[in-house]
């Protein structure tokens, strides 16, 4: 259950209400594609660092794995030791981009394993089957991503078969919870909007999902090659058309600042690889902007990647020790910039969540953003 605990402009301050805990909006999800964050991040650090959602994907762990060990284990939260939700995504976005070649049909996707190249069949019944074994709190349906620079005319065709696919997905889970030997019968299930750039395409696409009543609404086909202008467009003209009353998720974005424009747009779920992936690069976020920890100022530099911050590498550790780990390629330098990266986003989406309860978003994300600017 969701339910909106106060509202500043579009901007929502929320709950949601799961089998596997209480979570509070806006969110930023922590990605753990293959049931792990990248750069030797444990679930007991998770905890360290304030994740709500681990995020977790049902194309990667299809593969290896596989989704029926997963099961036979007891589910993806006793596999990965982690209480709280878990978020698991359709895999429509990994067939469509990793895959190669493909053939799309109604029933489905017919494509190779880019693993072990091995012939897989992924439809909406597939898909929420494999979700089902891992037991995740939230599914994602399973949708096509079609390219932001596509034709209108393979836009459209993409969209109602999508729509379709999520009647599918539907019916599917709501066959799935009752089984009696489903982990999870609760699992929740979020709608996929989609249509590229083309507005009157998203917008018909987000009332006709909208009647269907599901647990959650996620726009996708956002933040893969369109300019940040288009992207912001596409929530202006799109996230009035899904429920106010059901959270709304902006899937695989973004940067700070894409997340403060999105939030004063109605959006209060996210997901995105830059923390981790930045980390493991030591490129490190701040309230000042972005640090490089390879350059070679900060070779004797022994103050924290940020003066205050409490994660676990800014506690102990100074950015000269963390350039040198780097530097030497040791594991430990990619798995603390990492750490902070993570700990930065959910504290500023604990930053976020109280400055729309004391009704001064638009202020803070201004500050926010003209801070993050400045570099330091």
């Amino acid at each position: 259950m969701y339910r909106i605990i106060k509202k500043d402009g579009l901007a929502k301050r929320g709950e949601l209400q799961t089998v596997h805990g209480t979570v509070q909006t806006p969110l930023f999800m922590n990605v753990g594609t293959a049931a792990a964050i990248k750069g030797a991040v444990a679930t007991t650090d998770l905890l360290k660092i304030k994740t709500q959602i681990e995020l977790s994907n049902t194309y990667h762990l299809h593969v290896r794995p596989g989704d029926k060990l997963i099961k036979e284990l007891g589910g993806l939260h006793k596999f990965m030791v982690w209480d709280k939700p878990i978020l698991t995504d359709s895999g429509g976005f990994q067939v469509f981009s990793l895959a190669g070649l493909r053939k799309i049909k109604e029933e489905g996707v017919y494509f190779n394993s880019h693993v072990d190249g091995r012939k897989i069949f992924m439809g909406p019944e597939e898909s929420m089957q494999i979700q089902s074994n891992l037991a995740s709190t939230i599914a994602m349906a399973f949708d096509e991503c079609p390219s932001a620079v596509a034709d209108r005319g393979y836009v459209q065709n993409s969209v109602d078969r999508t729509f379709r696919w999520l009647g599918r997905c539907k019916d599917e889970m709501q066959r799935l919870n009752g089984l009696e030997d489903t982990i999870n019968k609760h699992q929740m299930l979020f709608g996929i909007n989609q249509g590229a750039i083309y507005d009157d395409i998203r917008v018909d696409h987000a009332k006709r999902i909208s009647e269907l009543d599901l647990d959650g609404y996620a726009l996708g086909g956002l933040a893969v090659g369109e300019s940040h202008e288009e992207m912001y467009h596409i929530l202006d003209v799109t996230v009035p058309h899904l429920p106010v009353d059901k959270p709304t998720y902006l899937m695989g974005v973004g940067t700070p600042a894409n997340i403060l424009e999105a939030v004063d747009r109605g959006v209060d779920f996210f997901d995105c690889v830059y923390p981790s992936r930045n980390g493991r690069h030591g490129h490190v976020y701040t309230n000042y902007g972005k640090l490089n920890l390879f350059n070679q100022k900060y070779e004797k530099d022994m103050r924290p990647i940020e003066e205050g911050c409490q994660c676990p590498a800014c506690r102990t550790y100074s950015r000269a020790y963390i350039r040198h780990l780097l530097k030497a390629k040791e594991m430990l330098g990619m798995r603390l910039c990492v750490l902070h990266n993570l700990y930065f986003y959910n504290t500023m989406m604990e930053e976020i969540r109280e400055a729309i309860e004391q009704e001064r978003y638009r202020t803070y994300k201004e500050e926010k953003l003209y801070r993050m600017s400045q570099g330091k």
